[in-house]
C-alpha cells in the first residue's frame, strides 16, 4: 500500500472477512511501501486477527513493496493483491481451488483477456491503451502470456522464495523479472480469467510507465539470462 489512508481500513476488514470465512489457516500481510499518510497506523489499530504491517521507508516501488512481503510471508500459497480490492475477493479462493487442482503449476497469473467480461467497465481508449501496453512488453520481453501486467498473481512456497530472492525490480516492471525468473527456474505457469470490479484511477500512466519498462527490460533479461 502506498498513501492508502481513504481506502485502507475497509480494505483490510473485506479481506481479513473473507480469510477468516474460508479458510482455517491464514495470514494478511499489508506492506507499507513508504507511505506519507497515516495508512499503516490505520491497519494496525484495527487489531485484526493474523493480520501484520510491514513498514519502511522511504518510497521504493511496487516490485520492492511485493517482494518484502513475499519473503516475509509463510504460507503454502503466497498471493499479492493491491489495496483496491480491483479483482473482488472470490479471487483468492479460486486461485487457492485452481493451485490445489494442478499440482504440477507452481505460479498463477490473472488474465483479463481470458475472461469474457475482464475490461467491462473500461472505456473504449483505456480498453485500447492497456491491450496495447500488455502486448508490447510481451513481444520485446518474449513472453506468451496473455496478461503478463495483471494485478493478482499466486505463487506456492518454494517458488515464490526463490524467485522473489532473486528478484531487484522496484517498479511496476517487476512483473516480467517474475515471470523470466519462473521460466529460468523451470517453473510451471497457469493463467485465471479475472475482471475488474472495482475501478479506481490506475496509478499507471501507460505512455510513460510503457518507456520506462522497455528500458528496463533489456538489463532484466540480461540479468536472468546471467542467472
Amino acid at each position: 500500500m502506498y498513501n492508502e489512508s481513504s481506502i485502507i481500513e475497509d480494505t483490510a476488514k473485506t479481506y481479513q472477512d473473507y480469510l477468516a470465512a474460508h479458510f482455517d489457516d491464514y495470514e494478511l500481510i499489508f506492506v507499507d511501501d513508504g507511505s506519507a499518510d497515516d495508512c499503516a497506523a490505520r491497519v494496525e489499530a484495527l487489531a485484526l486477527p493474523r493480520t501484520r504491517v510491514i513498514r519502511y521507508t522511504p518510497n521504493q516501488g511496487k516490485g520492492n513493496a511485493v517482494k518484502t512481503g513475499m519473503l516475509a510471508a509463510a504460507g503454502d500459497i503466497r498471493m499479492f493483491l493491491d489495496a483496491d480490492v480491483a479483482y473482488g475477493t472470490e479471487v483468492i479462493g479460486r486461485a487457492a481451488e485452481l493451485l490445489e487442482e494442478h499440482p504440477d503449476k507452481d505460479m498463477l497469473i490473472g488474465s483479463r483477456p481470458l475472461h469474457p467480461e475482464g475490461y467491462a467497465g473500461y472505456t473504449f481508449l483505456r480498453k485500447l491503451a492497456s491491450k496495447t501496453y500488455i502486448r508490447v512488453l510481451n513481444l520485446v520481453g518474449g513472453l506468451r502470456l496473455s496478461d503478463s501486467q495483471c494485478g493478482c498473481k499466486a505463487y506456492r512456497g518454494p517458488a515464490a522464495e526463490a524467485i522473489f530472492f532473486r528478484t531487484e525490480t522496484r517498479g511496476f516492471a517487476f512483473d516480467f523479472e517474475t515471470i523470466l525468473w519462473a521460466q529460468k527456474l523451470g517453473y510451471r505457469i497457469v493463467e485465471m480469467p479475472v475482471k475488474i470490479v472495482n475501478h479506481r484511477e490506475s496509478k499507471v500512466n501507460v505512455f510513460r510507465d510503457t518507456f520506462r519498462m522497455l528500458a528496463e527490460l533489456r538489463s532484466i533479461k540480461a540479468r536472468v539470462k546471467k542467472g
